[in-house]
């Protein structure tokens, strides 16, 4: 937050500098409140990084859940099992609901610690799911990892689209004048030509 203001003060004082007169002391506190709100609301690289570890490591933590259900472990076991096995953000949290679990909480209200990740929402929905219908965990956990996998694939694929256009856009604006200038300008100066004489 100091960082934040610090750097919001810099930038209003660097504008107050370059408007100069009356309007730059006004322009610079524009400024200063804009910068500050705006570096407010990015993210912190701490937390985005932590964002996209808990990402790749979801759909492998519903995986490994799944599996070790299967294989016949019990809940609270197999959910500090995989939390171990993680570590990482995923593996933190998991490790509250293992003990949570254990301390014979009930399965909704002990998933809340992954509910704040990306798609952690759906690991508590698909427990809220199981508990509320009976059906398999195991198979709502492969479930919620094989639609955590697809979501992934499908946003890499966008991502790879959005580049391709990024990538056609600096090759127009540079192949567009040399187009107009080497074909389109000799064409209408030699018409102009035959018309004016």
């Amino acid at each position: 937050m100091r960082r934040r203001r610090f750097v919001a003060a810099v930038g209003g004082f660097a504008v107050a500098v370059l408007v100069g007169g009356w309007p730059g002391p006004v322009a610079g506190l524009v400024t200063v409140v804009l910068l500050d709100r705006y570096l407010g609301r990015l993210e912190p690289a701490e937390q985005r990084r932590e964002r996209e570890a808990a990402a790749l490591d979801l759909p492998y933590a519903a995986d490994l859940l799944a599996a070790a259900l299967r294989a016949g472990l019990p809940t609270d076991r197999a959910v500090r099992e995989v939390a171990e096995a993680l570590g990482g953000p995923v593996g933190t949290r998991l490790g509250r609901v293992a003990g949570s679990l254990s301390l014979g909480l009930a399965p909704v209200p002990a998933w809340r610690p992954v509910q704040d990740l990306p798609a952690g929402t759906r690991l508590a929905a698909a427990v809220a799911r199981s508990a509320d219908s009976g059906a398999a965990l195991a198979g709502a956990f492969g479930r919620v990892a094989d639609d955590l996998r697809a979501a992934r694939l499908a946003a890499a694929e966008a991502a790879a689209q959005r580049a391709g256009v990024f990538l056609v856009l600096p090759l127009g604006l540079c192949f567009l004048p040399a187009f107009i200038v080497a074909g389109v300008l000799p064409v209408i100066v030699a018409v102009l030509g035959d018309v004016l004489h």
